[in-house]
């Protein structure tokens, strides 16, 4: 299922700070995307209508099996793509936000592609 670039942006943001801090709550993703908290509201009730969140009485956000899927995808993107671009010489700071604007149009076959070679190189990939 192809979603917004914006969805998945949000949807990484909820995965990232889960790892980070054990828990997620609107203001958090607000502050870690630089949104309003009105703005990242709107998103989290139409992402829980779509049922990719779940949010607990006290405002918990937890992804659900549907929108962790997407969450893992679009990470696995970024850091692969990331790793690849600073292989390749492109200094870290650079490659992660350069990966950032690929990990979201770029090909299932291209990333196939680029995480193949990629693991030749790094085999504990």
């Amino acid at each position: 299922m192809k979603i917004k670039e914006s969805a998945e942006n949000y949807l990484e943001a909820i995965l990232i700070l889960k790892n980070q801090r054990g828990y997620v709550r609107s203001i958090d993703i607000a502050n870690y995307l630089g949104f309003t908290k009105p703005s990242v509201s709107v998103a989290m009730k139409s992402f829980r209508e779509d049922e990719y969140i779940q949010m607990d009485q006290e405002g918990a956000i937890s992804l659900t099996p549907k929108g962790l899927a997407i969450a893992e995808s679009i990470y696995e993107r970024h850091q692969v793509i990331a790793k690849a671009l600073i292989a390749l010489g492109v200094d870290e700071e650079t490659a992660y936000h350069d990966s950032c604007k690929i990990e979201h149009d770029i090909s299932p076959e291209s990333f196939a592609k680029i995480k193949e070679h990629l693991s030749r190189f790094s085999p504990e990939e």
